[in-house]
């Protein structure tokens, strides 16, 4: 059985090691502990940055993921963001991620300001992008662009 719960500073240092298995995982990039764990208590010590979510089994964090919001005039209201997706391997394609979404999803639901919800995926993880068209998420007509400032 999958709980999802709202996660809590003391589900901290199990959201950083999901963070840095999935950078890894991912784009083979080794996170800096030190500033990931500050990154991560940024969010806890400012709601303003978002929330994490979590996915627990028998009492164990299985999987975890943050929101954080990003306000667009066009629509005066807020879309959620979808980051920092984690799920052990071992329970991937389990409905670990079903149940997350379905978490959120319905947070934003109730929440009137939300407009919509958004993530981002590499266009070559097809299975991932699977997973996300079935929870009914579509691509956008957006291409992302970056710079990054490290």
């Amino acid at each position: 059985m999958i709980t999802i719960r709202p996660a809590q500073s003391e589900d901290l240092k199990k959201i950083v090691a999901f963070n840095m298995a999935m950078a890894l995982e991912t784009e083979q990039k080794k996170l800096d502990p030190a500033v990931l764990t500050d990154g991560v208590q940024a969010v806890f010590s400012n709601p303003s940055h978002g929330f994490y979510v979590v996915a627990q089994s028998d009492g164990q964090i299985i999987g975890s993921l943050l929101v954080t919001p990003e306000w667009s005039d066009w629509r005066n209201g807020v879309f959620w963001w979808i980051q920092s997706l984690y799920v052990l391997p071992q329970w991937r394609q389990r409905g670990v991620f079903k149940a997350l979404y379905a978490f959120v999803s319905e947070k934003a639901d109730a929440d009137g300001a939300i407009r919509g919800l958004r993530l981002y995926v590499e266009t070559n993880n097809t299975t991932a992008r699977t997973c996300y068209e079935k929870q009914g998420m579509a691509p956008s007509v957006y291409t992302l662009y970056e710079q990054t400032l490290e």
